[in-house]
């Protein structure tokens, strides 16, 4: 599983550094995103709604994820213990070697 969260990791680095690339892409990837990342290799479910958003100096977007186990107290009580989160505080620019295919 590892494997293949590396790799979706490694998509969306693409998709980003194309999108900071590219003024035409970006806005094709926040109005249309499904159909930008199928057509990037990305899998998207049939009937799965994405929503993209671009963070500015101003505003960073913090997204909650959906609760783990169905929201029961207990099971979150102990995923949640001795957790933490590091949360970026400014959009940070791309290496200038960063690795990008056309």
């Amino acid at each position: 599983m590892k494997e293949e969260q590396t790799k979706k990791m490694q998509q969306w680095a693409k998709i980003i550094a194309k999108a900071w690339a590219d003024e035409d892409f970006k806005a094709k990837l926040i109005v249309d995103p499904a159909s930008v990342l199928r057509a990037e290799g990305v899998e998207v479910s049939e009937g799965m709604t994405l929503k993209v958003v671009e963070n500015t100096e101003a505003i960073t977007h913090l997204v909650l994820p959906v609760i783990p186990g169905g929201g029961k107290e207990e099971k979150l009580e102990s995923r949640i213990s001795g957790t933490s989160a590091i949360l970026p505080t400014h959009n940070p620019a791309p290496p200038e070697d960063w690795p990008f295919d056309d």
